[in-house]
């Protein structure tokens, strides 16, 4: 063996273990809690509404009308902000996609979570004279957003206390 090989190793072996002695794990549905039946309501044929009731089912919660606990989305507003100078050259955009998350029992109509703000953000950089790549990136940006706003309404959800 040589020494580069046993240094690579070493080392991946040590981050490995100091890893593993702090607690931390990769996340992923696989550590998802059980949620109960939930019921969507508000905005639920959003591009992020239809990722979340997915997610949702992907996770083995069950997405029914009927259901003890009511989560109530908003309706995602997408904001886009310009990065950098005025120039005729490529610029770049922040773009946010948020929305309002509300969850409720049904019986005692007890909110469990209020009007949270839920949002995510990302950066791109597009050539403003090219028209027609401009709106490809941006609904790709956009559809990836309304993805990654599903996944942190999936988490924020797992961590809500009270719903059992």
């Amino acid at each position: 063996m040589n020494r580069r090989t046993f240094l690579a190793t070493s080392i991946a072996a040590s981050a490995a273990v100091l890893l593993s002695g702090c607690g931390f794990h990769l996340r992923g549905s696989e550590s998802m809690p059980d949620l109960p039946a939930l019921a969507l309501e508000g905005d639920n044929t959003s591009a992020t509404a239809l990722q979340l009731r997915a997610r949702l089912e992907r996770v083995g919660t069950q997405v029914t009308p009927d259901a003890q606990w009511r989560v109530t989305l908003g309706t995602p507003v997408l904001q886009q902000r310009r990065i950098g100078s005025d120039s005729r050259a490529s610029r770049e955009h922040e773009l946010t996609l948020g929305t309002t998350l509300s969850v409720q029992q049904r019986d005692t109509n007890a909110y469990a979570l209020n009007n949270a703000n839920v949002a995510v953000s990302t950066r791109i950089r597009v050539n403003d004279d090219d028209l027609l790549n401009r709106e490809t990136l941006f609904q790709e940006a956009e559809q990836s957003l309304a993805r990654q706003l599903a996944q942190r309404i999936l988490e924020r959800l797992a961590n809500v206390k009270g719903i059992e």
